[in-house]
């Protein structure tokens, strides 16, 4: 029997194949093992959507003091993107956190720069103050030469070069499909992530993408895994479910939905500026969904659909 069947970390009848790349022996420490032998920590700390700057070039040290606080606290992973116009930000809160960079893994997106994939990536590490970077992604597969200049194909090319250089540990996408991934199957060097919207009421951002990922070795990363706890989600059928499984294991709704994801193989993504919510959203460790209750969230998310993201680019 499977380790993560024994664990309750499946809900499904067969394993993903990507769950071979899961760190079993860190499994307290929550880290899954990219293809570079890196380990990426669970969860990761965003500096998007509630952080994010329209082309405001000035810092927002509310920023950098979440980012601070977060790393005070033990996260050890930090998303950021150019797009969220954060990227200075993260670069000081790692100064100012006193925290070696080698023990904290950081993760970039390139969007809208996308026609020049290296001047963008060189203007990351500039603004971050970074000579390298643990991953790096292509935050969306909407563009093209007719509007950008560049194909998904030649943006990956030179995304893969400067993997090989040694600026990039390793590479990825997100909110890539099926359709999208398949375009770089054969590419020399492999799809490492791909980082989607997912959690209980959407469990597949686009077609089967989850089982697509999980079986072909991607690691998937989620972002607004705790979609179904915003207002405008909530009095859903997930509710009782979460609900009863929180006081069963004392714990809140957040950290039992954040359990879920990673028991069912994903990184989640979340952030906060609150302290005591990014402890919070740290406690993961010592306590472990059935199998059972596994499937009980699939089954009561699968009854709503909720998108907060891209809802103009992809049908429900």
């Amino acid at each position: 029997m499977s380790i993560f069947r024994r664990l309750g970390l499946l809900s499904s009848k067969s394993t993903p194949s990507s769950l071979r790349s899961f760190s079993c022996s860190s499994l307290a420490a929550m880290t899954f093992i990219l293809p570079s032998g890196a380990t990426v920590p669970v969860p990761g700390f965003g500096t998007g959507t509630k952080w994010y700057k329209s082309g405001d070039p000035s810092i927002d040290r509310k920023v950098v003091d979440a980012v601070v606080s977060g790393l005070k606290v033990g996260y050890r992973h930090i998303d950021g993107a150019e797009v969220y116009g954060t990227e200075a930000e993260i670069g000081l809160a790692i100064k100012e956190s006193g925290i070696p960079r080698d023990q904290i893994f950081v993760t970039g997106k390139i969007l809208p720069k996308i026609a020049n994939p290296r001047a963008a990536f060189e203007e990351t590490l500039k603004l971050m103050q970074l000579d390298y970077l643990d991953l790096y992604l292509i935050h969306s597969p909407f563009f093209d030469e007719k509007s950008h200049g560049i194909s998904i194909e030649k943006a990956w090319e030179i995304l893969s070069e400067l993997k090989g250089e040694g600026k990039i540990r390793d590479i990825g996408v997100s909110n890539f499909s099926v359709a999208d991934l398949e375009r770089l199957k054969d590419a020399k060097e492999k799809v490492a992530v791909n980082q989607i919207e997912f959690n209980p009421y959407l469990q597949n951002q686009t077609p089967g993408i989850v089982d697509y990922c999980q079986k072909n070795g991607i690691i998937l990363e989620a972002y607004t895994p705790l979609g179904p706890l915003v207002p405008a989600a909530k009095g859903g059928p997930l509710d009782p479910v979460v609900n009863k499984l929180a006081t069963k294991y004392g714990r809140d709704a957040g950290q039992i939905i954040l359990k879920w994801v990673i028991q069912r193989g994903i990184i989640p993504i979340t952030t906060s500026a609150k302290i005591e919510r990014q402890k919070t959203n740290l406690d993961l460790d010592d306590f472990t969904l059935t199998s059972e209750e596994v499937k009980e969230i699939d089954e009561a998310g699968s009854k709503k659909h909720f998108r907060l993201y891209w809802a103009d680019k992809y049908i429900p």
